[in-house]
């Protein structure tokens, strides 16, 4: 039989919400329908929160319980309109203990519905041990799709979106991110970045840099989006460098980013022997060479075979001139 009420020991669980299944839309009280047991994963609004959808608001309305990033962020939402759902915690500090306690709620015949405090959840969040381990136990789990920070930041960035590589946030560190910027540099796609305001001018310093082995097969473009779907929304287009450089001199870093910047060109691809060398020496002075040789051969298209034993001539020539 299914549970009809909230497990008794969820916080900010409220008496009243067990018989409520409406929303209010337009000032206008609308009914739910009961939902099938099982896990929803809920997408809502990134800034704006006229943005969310009917059946959005519906899964909430209708859900005995509402898994969220932060109780006082879903809560507005919420009270927006109308909705009086039990609500408990669930983010990446508390995910091993919070999950055990979510999948017994569902064994029990209760309807979840999983929310980030915006966007798509487990898009940069630890969701997805969650619906494997509740599709792995035989739950239902569906979808509620909506919003998403990295599709609406490609909607207008006006780069290419047939391929396209999220990476989320880059590494706070200096050199683990600078590493990482090299493994990047050679990915044949359009790049999809997050950035918090205080790292931004940094970042974009070691992704121009970093990117710049590329740039010789042709310039990379670059969008910066802030505060998308916000009051303050702006985006910024142009040469990844000159955004750089105008971020190092200043520039508006309250709110949060999306990085959009173009893939490679690939017109011309490198086969003279001594290009190939320049490319490796370059690689070779901020990277291994393990990755330096997987860098040129994506960019060169040359065997991996010839292109690790250039590299090991040069890191020998290299040796040679130190000695």
């Amino acid at each position: 039989m299914r549970e009809s009420r909230p497990p008794a020991d969820e916080t900010n669980a409220d008496p009243a919400a067990a018989g409520s299944a409406n929303y209010v839309l337009f000032g206008e009280p609308r009914a739910c329908r009961q939902l099938a047991p099982g896990l929803y994963v809920v997408a809502t609004p990134i800034g704006h929160l006229d943005d969310i959808s009917l059946r959005a608001l519906a899964t909430l309305a209708a859900a005995d319980l509402i898994a969220c990033e932060d109780t006082r962020v879903t809560r507005k939402l919420l009270a927006r309109y109308q909705i009086v759902r039990s609500l408990v915690s669930y983010h990446e500090h508390n995910a091993a203990q919070m999950r055990p306690r979510l999948l017994d709620a569902l064994h029990r015949g209760q309807a979840v519905a999983l929310v980030s405090d915006a966007g798509t959840p487990l898009i940069s969040d630890p969701g997805y041990r969650l619906v494997r381990e509740a599709a792995a136990a035989g739950h239902d789990v569906t979808t509620v799709p909506g919003p998403s920070a990295v599709l609406a930041a490609l909607a207008v960035a006006g780069l290419p979106t047939d391929r396209f590589f999220f990476e989320g946030y880059l590494p706070p560190r200096e050199a683990a991110r600078r590493a990482r910027i090299a493994e990047l540099a050679v990915i044949p796609a359009t790049l999809v970045l997050f950035e918090t305001g205080p790292r931004l001018a940094a970042a974009l310093g070691d992704l121009a840099a970093g990117l710049a082995g590329a740039e010789r097969l042709g310039g990379r473009e670059a969008a910066i989006c802030r505060e998308l779907t916000k009051l303050h929304e702006e985006v910024r287009r142009g040469d990844l460098a000159e955004l750089a450089g105008n971020y190092a001199r200043g520039g508006e870093t309250r709110g949060e980013f999306v990085l959009v910047i173009a893939p490679p060109r690939q017109e011309h691809r490198p086969s003279d022997a001594g290009e190939i060398d320049e490319l490796l020496r370059d690689a070779l002075a901020s990277t291994s060479l393990k990755d330096a040789v997987a860098a040129v051969t994506a960019v060169t298209g040359q065997p991996r075979r010839l292109v690790y034993q250039r590299a090991l001539a040069l890191s020998k020539d290299r040796r040679d001139d130190k000695a």
